[in-house]
């Protein structure tokens, strides 16, 4: 298969050229790069450190003087270069480096024309321009913070380890306020992943560790295991107490929830009690499921000897499954 064709385009008011080789390493990831600009001031003291990195890397300057105090210029050009390689055809998809939310509305418009939308941008990148992207990569995670450290010394070994406790005094308590504020929470990703697998549990089907990954990243185009802590997302998998990971026959590994240790009988008067307290228009069965995942952390409906959920519903006389008006499967009492 050939590989997929990306413009990357970067917006150096706000992106520190520290990280350009990592970013063209990622990008090898998705595929080629047959466009790789910069934008900026490059009349600018702020663009010294960018000026180093251009023949280096082969990337292509882009001038834009910044004619207007408080008025962002950069932005503007980078927006209309891509519409304008759009409408040529050559690319398959774009990565849009910046950790402005400006760039919001024009990720949106790509992925609209059908491309591909790689983000890259620091954690004080706003969750719009996230979520705009059909993927999004937090550029701290690509960078070893020891590496920083060894750059540090160049100038410096004394200086630069001054340096560097100082700014960690100072910016420990605020990072960490503010990488909880963007990075999704693992209870919302344990949910979204024991949601994933009731789904596919009612349908008879196991849930691959891929699938998982592939549905995690559709739904939040900013999940990355590195943001946790982890390489790989099996590892973070094994770290989810709901959850284990179970090595197949043709070396795949599937994703299940834990089995539980609590009696049928239990589980059957919270079904009861939780259907009860809904009414006359009960609730729908994967909700119904995903509450009891989340108090009964290793439920498994095949403990109790039944392949979906739904036949487990079945087997209690008192309920009754129906479905709504769009399809879906609802339970309540029965009449």
């Amino acid at each position: 298969m050939e590989d997929k064709k990306f413009a990357v385009l970067i917006d150096s008011d706000n992106i520190s050229s520290k990280y350009i080789t990592a970013i063209l390493d990622e990008m090898t990831k998705h595929g080629i790069t047959t466009y790789r600009r910069v934008y900026g001031d490059w009349t600018s003291s702020h663009a010294k450190g960018w000026k180093q990195k251009l023949a280096e890397c082969s990337i292509t300057p882009i001038q834009q003087f910044s004619n207007t105090v408080g008025k962002n210029s950069t932005d503007s050009t980078l927006i209309i270069d891509a519409m304008d390689i759009l409408y040529t055809g050559n690319v398959d998809g774009f990565c849009i480096v910046s950790s402005d939310g400006d760039f919001t509305r024009l990720a949106s418009r790509l992925r609209e024309s059908g491309m591909m939308v790689i983000g890259m941008g620091e954690e004080k990148t706003p969750r719009s321009f996230r979520a705009a992207c059909s993927r999004f990569t937090v550029l701290e995670n690509l960078i070893d913070t020891d590496e920083e450290l060894m750059g540090e010394e160049a100038v410096g070994e004394e200086a630069a380890s001054e340096k560097s406790e100082k700014s960690q005094k100072a910016n420990t308590k605020s990072e960490a306020m503010k990488k909880e504020s963007t990075v999704i929470s693992k209870e919302v990703i344990e949910s979204s992943i024991i949601n994933i697998i009731t789904e596919n549990e009612n349908k008879g089907r196991e849930t691959g560790l891929a699938e998982v990954g592939n549905r995690l990243i559709n739904k939040y185009p900013d999940f990355d295991t590195r943001n946790y802590g982890y390489s790989l997302l099996s590892k973070f998998l094994e770290e989810v107490p709901s959850l284990e990971l179970i090595k197949t026959e043709n070396k795949g590994i599937n994703v299940k929830i834990k089995a539980n240790t609590e009696s049928e009988d239990e589980i059957i008067f919270d079904i009861k009690t939780i259907v009860n307290q809904k009414g006359k228009k009960g609730m729908g069965v994967n909700e119904l499921s995903n509450m009891l995942h989340k108090k009964y952390v290793r439920f498994n409906v095949k403990d109790y000897g039944y392949s979906q959920f739904t036949k487990f519903l079945q087997s209690i006389p008192e309920l009754e499954i129906f479905e709504d008006a769009s399809k879906r499967k609802r339970v309540k009492n029965a009449e």
